[in-house]
């Protein structure tokens, strides 16, 4: 049996864009297959970094298809990237590689180079001869004793070590100790993992902290102590339970993040899941959950006419991308095709697809780790995400708010404007404090008072895009620090009650407003809009609306042209009113992709506001400064 009833694609289907992706890039490789040097934005390490970047991501996909397929071979994928391997390592090369201690990312792509290696093993490494691998080893080498940033960056290292050890070379027992060390404080709980020492909760939680340790555990059983791996493997199955229902319907992952132009390495996860059976989910939920997600591109034009992955979340937007990517980053998609590594005759293979749980029912859930309620409607497929926890920053920063991370609301099916005015000033998904100079506040650095509830010291930020190098976070500059500000927020269906109050001990300007921004619609047309006691904003089948229910006497549409990465036209509801300390200001914020549900009724009694939702379920949320609404 091979049933694909959801997404249509079966094994042979994902090997078919795996091998069409791999033999697109042969076009533009150089003499001897060294370096892949694709068109498009160069990244800030500059072109000699991008064509590594290329070749090595594309050899991992390579030795994935040699692993799965066991060695079969049509395309000579062995002998073409075995070319590449023995140019790009060789000094004496017009097209030699910079190695791992003399450029930043070639310690990034030396570990998917060891990793290929450690796949195709005996189909490509075991047949080079002594002088080739002596020369992969001196270039891989140079990564022992090297610093690496406390991040995801540890499993580098790490990966080429274990390889250069399993072939005689030089390692460090010491550096992978500390990368272990360092991979286990980023341990959140639940599954979850933080980025580093920020609150940076994003899809590297799922590509990179949970594959890479599972993947390490098979290449030398010697290395790894059984108690880690076994807590490896139940903290991946808690991240899986979790990670399934950040997918919509419509197959796409949550669109929130830096390195989103990754596309379906959102799938990795869930296929490590499969590989190790690391998991609860059942076979035809991963194969639903990961072939949703590759189909979710195919369906929208990726990869290119060219075969090609571009930065670009459908079609080709630079603008999505941090410094650090070039035109070979989006080839990090690869990780999303783990599942070749499996045979046909595996039960993700066989097993008939089963529905996602937004294809099941509605639910809700609540994620402490990075502070995110969770709504999901089977009407529509959305997956709508509420966020009080993730800023990538630390409480008391006062950067500007990164429009990838700090905005209220994250979803499947809307994408945060990523343009130069959304990172200078929160305009969607947002509670602000408008000044009418210095634009309207952010608040990056807040508390979390619970998943539902964050405070925030609003601060205004004169931003610069000359700030160093751009990994997401969000910019600096000149501040003016605002009134403290609390929010919290109740989650059900389309529907997010979202209530705010100015500290009552604050001291507010005169002529200053507190304004709620909804979700953003981007089109290629522009969204339609209807202004009457809500802001209602129309993109295609999406309905995004505001309304004000407490305290609010102004509805507005901000609209954009800005191009943006689904279109050139922004719409964004809003609604605001006048910053008064201690005035508890409440407003339903919906993402709908038809006729929402009823709203829910409220009812303020001091300074707490009680919600009965349509079904006559009741819901106490409070609004304080200094103890969340679990406080009453």
């Amino acid at each position: 049996m091979n049933d694909a009833r959801f997404t249509g694609l079966t094994r042979d289907s994902w090997a078919a864009v795996a091998d069409h992706l791999l033999l697109s890039l042969r076009g533009w490789a150089s003499p001897g297959h060294a370096r892949i040097d694709l068109p498009g934005q160069q990244s800030a390490y500059g072109p000699d970094s991008d064509s590594l970047e290329a070749f090595a991501r594309s050899f991992l996909l390579a030795a994935i298809r040699l692993k799965g397929d066991d060695g079969n071979d049509p395309h000579d994928l062995a002998g073409w990237y075995a070319e590449g391997l023995r140019a790009g390592t060789d000094p004496r090369s017009p097209h030699a590689w910079p190695r791992p201690d003399q450029l930043g990312q070639a310690k990034v792509e030396a570990c998917s180079i060891a990793l290929g290696l450690q796949l195709s093993r005996q189909w490509l490494w075991d047949r080079l001869d002594d002088r080739d691998r002596e020369q992969i080893v001196a270039w891989l080498a140079t990564v022992v004793g090297e610093k690496y940033p406390p991040i995801n960056w540890v499993w580098f290292q790490i990966v080429v070590e274990t390889f250069l050890k399993s072939a005689g070379g030089p390692w460090s027992r010491d550096d992978i100790d500390s990368g272990l060390a360092v991979h286990e404080s980023l341990y959140r709980g639940h599954g979850w993992y933080a980025d580093g020492p920020e609150r940076a909760f994003d899809h590297y939680n799922g590509w990179a902290l949970h594959v890479y340790p599972l993947l390490w555990a098979s290449m030398d059983a010697g290395l790894c102590d059984p108690a880690l791996v076994t807590r490896w493997r139940e903290r991946l199955t808690a991240f899986l339970d979790s990670a399934v229902h950040l997918v919509g319907g419509n197959g796409a992952p949550l669109i929130q993040g830096r390195s989103l132009t990754y596309r379906f390495a959102a799938a990795a996860p869930f296929w490590i899941g499969a590989i190790t059976g690391a998991t609860d989910l059942a076979p035809g939920l991963l194969r639903r959950t990961t072939s949703g997600m590759l189909k979710y591109f195919l369906d929208q034009g990726v990869p290119d006419r060219r075969g090609l992955l571009t930065l670009g979340w459908h079609g080709e937007w630079p603008a999505i991308a941090q410094s650090y990517s070039g035109p070979g980053s989006p080839y990090w998609a690869v990780k999303g095709m783990l599942g070749l590594m499996l045979p046909a005759s595996h039960p993700v293979w066989t097993a008939a697809e089963e529905p996602l749980p937004v294809e099941r029912s509605d639910f809700t859930r609540e994620l402490a780790e990075p502070g995110w309620l969770i709504s999901g409607t089977r009407a529509d497929g959305i997956v709508r995400v509420v966020n009080h926890g993730t800023d990538h920053s630390v409480p008391g920063d006062e950067r500007a708010d990164s429009p990838l991370y700090a905005r209220l609301g994250y979803s499947t099916h809307t994408m945060p404007p990523l343009s130069t005015p959304y990172w200078a000033q929160p305009l969607e998904n947002s509670v602000s404090i408008v000044h009418p100079e210095l634009g309207r506040s952010h608040r990056n650095g807040f508390t979390t008072t619970g998943s539902n509830a964050s405070i925030a010291v609003t601060h205004w930020v004169r931003t610069t895009d000359d700030t160093g190098p751009e990994h997401g976070s969000g910019r600096g500059g000149g501040v003016v620090t605002g009134p403290t500000v609390a929010m919290v927020s109740s989650l059900r269906g389309s529907h997010e009650v979202r209530a705010a109050r100015i500290d009552p001990d604050a001291v507010v300007e005169p002529g200053l407003l507190l304004e709620m921004s909804g979700w953003p619609l981007t089109s290629d047309t522009p969204p339609s809009a209807v202004l009457e006691a809500r802001a209602d904003v129309r993109a295609a089948e999406l309905l995004s609306s505001v309304e004000g229910r407490i305290g609010f006497d102004a509805v507005d549409v901000r609209r954009s042209d800005e191009p943006e990465a689904l279109g050139n036209h922004t719409a964004i509801p809003v609604v605001s009113a006048a910053a008064v300390p201690g005035q508890i200001l409440v407003a339903i914020v919906s993402l709908s992709g038809g006729r929402p549900e009823p709203v829910p009724s409220l009812a303020v009694d001091g300074g707490c506001i009680r919600v009965t939702w349509s079904d006559g379920t009741d819901e106490i949320l409070c609004v304080f400064r200094s103890r969340p609404c679990s406080a009453c």
